[in-house]
C-alpha cells in the first residue's frame, strides 16, 4: 500500500500537524507513506515539496493570490476564507509519485484548485479538517446553514447577493466533485453530522476516524520537574490556554475565557491560580484575567508542547467552534484535564466529569464553575487525570489511527 497525504504544510498549524503525524504513524506500522506540500517547514525527506526557488516562491505567493477576488468584499469578516482558484499542477506530480490511493487533507491557501479534483486517475479519500470542503468558501460556517442549500448572500463575506462569491464557490465545488468517489473522513463525529447535512456531501461515504498522537512524546511528566524547566511557579494552580494566535483569533473563544477567570478572581482562587498562554507572546497592554499571566510565545517541537501541558493543573479550550482540535488529545494524553464548551468535537475526547467538564456552550459562568470543580477537590483531580491519559491510550493513539486508515485505503482499493 502506497498512498500520498496531501497538505498544504507539512508541521505548521493544527490539521498539518495532524496529517504529519498520520504520516509517521503509517510508517510506523509499515506503510510506504509520502507527503506533498506547498510549503515545507521540517526536514522529514519523506515530506516533498517544491525544489526549485522559482516554484517554491510560487508557492509562498498562493496564499496572497487566492484571496484577491475577496477585495471585492471589504467589509467582510476577517477569518480564513479560501476561493482555490489558482491553476495548480498537482495532477502531474501525483502521477509522477504513483500512489496506490490519495488522501486529501487541508489544502487551502491556493495549493489545490477546486477543479483539479478529477485530474487525479486515483481513489481519493479526503480527511476533512474543518467545513470548506462543502462551504462557500468559509472554513467555519458559524451560525449560517446555507450550505445545506447552495451558499450566496454570505454573512461572512457581508453579502446581501444571492449570487456573490459564495454561491460562485459552490457551484463550482457541485460541477467539479458531482461524479467523483470520494470518500470522507473526518476526525469527529459532529463534522460527519454537518458533511452529511451539507448539499455538497450528502451522498459520499462518511467515515470517522480521530486524530492520533504520540503517546512516547506527549505523556505525563512530574510537575515539579516540568515547571522547574519552564520557570512556572510551583506554589500555584497553573490554567493553560493556547492555540496559534490564541488571543487574535475569535473562533478560539479567549473573548470568553476572559471574564470566565474574571470571575474566578472575584473568590478564594484569587491568590492560588495563575495563567500559561502558549502560542502568543506577551501583548504590549497585557489583557486583565485578574491573575498573573505567564506568556510562553510560540512553542514549534512537540517535546517542548508536551512539557507545558505536564506542567499545568488544566487546559481550558472556550472554542466557538471546533473539529478535534490538537490541543485537547495533546493535554489528555500529558495526564492533564480539560474544560471546553460542550460543541463540535469537544464530546468526542472530553467525558464530562469524567476527564475534564464540558460546560453550556458560551456561557461565561459555567466555563468557570468547570474550572473551579476541576480544581477544587485534589483527589477528584488526580482520578481526572489517570481518565485523561486512559481516553487517549484506548482512542487516539498513532497506532489505532493508522491502523484505521490503512484498513479504509485496502477496502476501497480492493473496490476500485
Amino acid at each position: 500500500m502506497k498512498p500520498l497525504l496531501l497538505s498544504t504544510y507539512d508541521i505548521f498549524g493544527g490539521a498539518a500537524r495532524a496529517t504529519y503525524r498520520l504520516h509517521k504513524g503509517l510508517q510506523n506500522i509499515g506503510v510506504s507513506s509520502q507527503m506533498l506540500v506547498q510549503t515545507k517547514h521540517g526536514d522529514d525527506e519523506t515530506v516533498i515539496s517544491p525544489t526549485t526557488k522559482l516554484s517554491q516562491g510560487i508557492g509562498k505567493l498562493r496564499p496572497t493570490l487566492d484571496t484577491l477576488p475577496l477585495q471585492y468584499y471589504p467589509h467582510r469578516q476577517r477569518s480564513f476564507y479560501s476561493i482555490q482558484w489558482l491553476p495548480d499542477t498537482l495532477a502531474t506530480r501525483v502521477r509522477q509519485l504513483q500512489p496506490d490511493i490519495i488522501n486529501l487533507h487541508w489544502v487551502g491557501f491556493g495549493y489545490l484548485q477546486i477543479e483539479s479534483f478529477a485530474r487525479f486517475a486515483k481513489p481519493i479519500v479526503w480527511t476533512l479538517h474543518d467545513m470548506w470542503a462543502f462551504t462557500g468558501g468559509c472554513h467555519y460556517s458559524g451560525d449560517c446553514n446555507k450550505y445545506t442549500e447552495s451558499c450566496g448572500k454570505c454573512p461572512q463575506l457581508n453579502s446581501n447577493l444571492e449570487k456573490d462569491l459564495s454561491r460562485w464557490v459552490w457551484q463550482r465545488k457541485l460541477k467539479a466533485w458531482k461524479n467523483l468517489d470520494l470518500t470522507i473522513v473526518t476526525p469527529s463525529y459532529w463534522l460527519a453530522k454537518c458533511s452529511g447535512a451539507s448539499s455538497l456531501l450528502q451522498n459520499a461515504r462518511i467515515e470517522v476516524i480521530p486524530n492520533g498522537i504520540d503517546t512516547e512524546i506527549f505523556k505525563p511528566v512530574q510537575r515539579f520537574i516540568a515547571r522547574t524547566i519552564l520557570g512556572l511557579p510551583q506554589n500555584k494552580r497553573l490554567i493553560l490556554f493556547g492555540a496559534i494566535e490564541p488571543t487574535s483569533n475569535i473562533r478560539k473563544g479567549f473573548h470568553l475565557l476572559q471574564p470566565a477567570l474574571k470571575k474566578l478572581s472575584q473568590s478564594d482562587w484569587v491568590d492560588q491560580v495563575e495563567l500559561v498562554v502558549f502560542g502568543a507572546s506577551k501583548p504590549k497592554n497585557v489583557p486583565d484575567f485578574g491573575f498573573k499571566s505567564n506568556y510562553l510565545g510560540k512553542l514549534n517541537d512537540d517535546i517542548s508542547l508536551a512539557l507545558v501541558y505536564a506542567a499545568v493543573d488544566l487546559f481550558v479550550a472556550p472554542s466557538l467552534e471546533d473539529n478535534l482540535p490538537n490541543t485537547i488529545i495533546e493535554s489528555l494524553a500529558c495526564a492533564t484535564p480539560c474544560v471546553a464548551f460542550n460543541i463540535g468535537g469537544m464530546p468526542d475526547m472530553i467525558e464530562h466529569q469524567q476527564n475534564g467538564y464540558l460546560a453550556q456552550p458560551f456561557d461565561v459562568e459555567d466555563l468557570a464553575r468547570g474550572i473551579t470543580w476541576v480544581l477544587e477537590d485534589v483527589e477528584r483531580w488526580q482520578k481526572l487525570c489517570d481518565r485523561s491519559r486512559q481516553k487517549v491510550e484506548q482512542q487516539f493513539t498513532l497506532q489505532i489511527q493508522a491502523m484505521n486508515y490503512l484498513s479504509l485505503y485496502k477496502n476501497i482499493c480492493q473496490r476500485s
